[in-house]
């Protein structure tokens, strides 16, 4: 059923709408230039006759048109009503889903934007108002492409097949998201404008069984095996890209790329089969599969299996030998005052390198309040150039951080205070109360907390990171485990606890043991705090040993 509109409200849209407002202008032209013969010539007169009756269909093709497009803001509107009294509810509960988190953004930077080039041709001056001052507030593509790589992130790290993902079958989550057809070609788009082929073909071939399945979409299925067919060729596979290139040829025989295509693959099989006749060489190799999956590409990092297997709970090296050399204690910081009559329970994580769990290092009060000092604070994690020296942003660091002071409120202090209480060093030297939140497949890769650059400023006033003081702030549901590939241990997140290693041996030299990397969130909202020590100030407290690796 059509809303009503009255004629205030057709001259509203009138004025709105720039296509309307050309019309009328262009027949009343016409009238004008002919007005002075119209009365002398009823049958020229007809022909006005038959110019109102055009204006007329026009202006019901275009009330009709307008209405389709209040009837479609009615039940956008309807629909984000619901979504956001859900998400509004449990913010971060709703978006430690990382789908909820990867449409949220996809939402924002694309979706609302289609709203609004629909809006524009009404008369909904305020809302566009608002709307356009929001948008300089919204995700944009970068944004987007970013959170579809998240998703590929943890689909690769926890061997997450696509349709488990967009199904949103995630463990211990709340909240259920499924991905669209045009959600997964969204996916497949990314990668493929990203040269990521592996990728494109596991998303476009699963926003081709959706769509085979009858799920609603804008996207057609020619445009999916486009994509798919030449993302598959770009692997390797001249001979399925030419079954997905022959379907796609028959659902569009006037496709201009696809006959062109087809024609290029038939002439690449016949140039093998001429060089294997001429040489007798044998066939050119197929990119190999496993259950119909291509094989993953190689990347830039050496350690990746190990990592990610670390990563999904795979791998660890906690044997019953070394299980019997780990101990709780009570930990008073070497009789330190402070702690004698509240000692912090202590837990061997790791024998060599030790790595030892404190608890109850932060309570619930001071961590809502060191996230509150944070939050506005938040920027892009940065890394150092290991060429130039210069900080930047990275892939390979996905995560928000933020500095705090002593001066920035009391428990900051007090946090400090607890950290040298319990190591028996001094945070004369070390650096600010570093503060980290890990949004959508939120990452850290394998990295060296010291440093190995003789350029750095630091090295010569306060010297070396000597070790790192690890504060967890929330729990995980899924992911965000702290490992080391280097000797095969996983640390997960447990809020209010924090973790303790050294970085150097009493020599100081660097513990290239310690190498350790945070893995992806797969659901939940990672937050952590951390303090690096230096070796400026702890010559006494620390002192060297009598080997190089003491």
């Amino acid at each position: 059923m059509f809303l009503s509109l009255d004629i205030l409200q057709i001259f509203h849209i009138f004025k709105m709408t720039p296509w309307i407002k050309q019309l009328l202008f262009t027949c009343l032209l016409c009238i004008g230039q002919t007005q002075a013969e119209f009365f002398t010539s009823i049958g020229q007169m007809t022909d006005l006759i038959y110019a109102e009756k055009d204006l007329v269909q026009s202006l019901k093709a275009y009330i009709q048109e307008e209405e389709s497009k209040l009837i479609k803001i009615k039940s956008w509107a309807e629909k984000m009503e619901s979504l956001t009294t859900k998400s509004t509810s449990d913010p971060e509960g709703y978006l430690s889903h990382p789908v909820n988190a990867y449409k949220l953004v996809k939402r924002l930077n694309t979706e609302w934007l289609e709203l609004e080039n629909l809006v524009l041709e009404d008369a909904t001056k305020g809302f566009i108002a608002n709307l356009t001052v929001q948008r300089q507030f919204f995700p944009n593509e970068e944004d987007e492409t970013g959170a579809a790589k998240a998703l590929m992130r943890l689909q690769d790290t926890y061997k997450l097949d696509p349709e488990t993902i967009s199904k949103g079958e995630f463990p211990g989550t709340k909240y259920r998201s499924l991905l669209t057809v045009d959600d997964c070609f969204g996916m497949g788009k990314t990668a493929y404008n990203d040269g990521d082929y592996y990728h494109t073909v596991l998303w476009m071939e699963q926003a081709l069984k959706q769509h085979d399945r009858g799920e609603e979409a804008t996207i057609t299925k020619a445009t999916i095996l486009d994509y798919l067919s030449y993302a598959i060729f770009q692997l390797g596979d001249i001979h399925r890209a030419m079954e997905l290139t022959r379907r796609l040829i028959s659902l569009d025989p006037s496709h201009e790329r696809a006959g062109s295509n087809m024609q290029y693959f038939e002439k690449l099989l016949e140039n093998e089969q001429n060089e294997k006749a001429l040489d007798d060489a044998p066939n050119a190799t197929e990119p190999s599969t496993y259950n119909g999956i291509y094989e993953r590409p190689p990347d830039y990092l050496p350690e990746r299996e190990i990592y990610e297997a670390l990563c999904r709970g795979e791998g660890v090296k906690m044997t019953p030998r070394r299980q019997k050399r780990l101990f709780c204690r009570y930990h008073n910081g070497n009789q330190n005052p402070h702690l004698l009559i509240a000692p912090f329970k202590e837990e061997d994580e790791w024998d060599s390198p030790h790595i030892v769990r404190y608890y109850n290092v932060l309570s619930d009060e001071e961590i809502e309040k060191i996230k509150e000092l944070a939050k506005p604070k938040l920027a892009r994690a940065t890394v150092r150039d290991p060429k130039t020296g210069v900080l930047t942003v990275a892939n390979y660091r996905v995560s928000k951080s933020s500095w705090l002071e002593e001066e920035d409120d009391l428990v900051v202090a007090k946090v400090n205070q607890r950290m040298e209480h319990i190591t028996g060093l001094t945070v004369k030297t070390a650096e600010l109360l570093q503060v980290a939140n890990y949004g959508m497949g939120g990452q850290y890769e394998p990295h060296f907390d010291f440093s190995r650059r003789p350029f750095d400023s630091t090295l010569k006033t306060e010297g070396n990171r000597l070790a790192t003081f690890l504060n967890y702030m929330s729990d995980v549901e899924a992911g965000g485990a702290t490992v080391f590939p280097d000797f095969g241990a996983a640390i997960w997140p447990k809020k209010g606890t924090a973790v303790f290693w050294y970085n150097l041996f009493r020599s100081g030299e660097g513990d290239y043991r310690t190498r350790h990397a945070a893995c992806p969130v797969l659901v939940g909202c990672k937050w952590v705090s951390n303090k690096w020590f230096h070796e400026r100030g702890n010559e006494f407290l620390r002192p060297c040993g009598t080997t190089e690796v003491d």
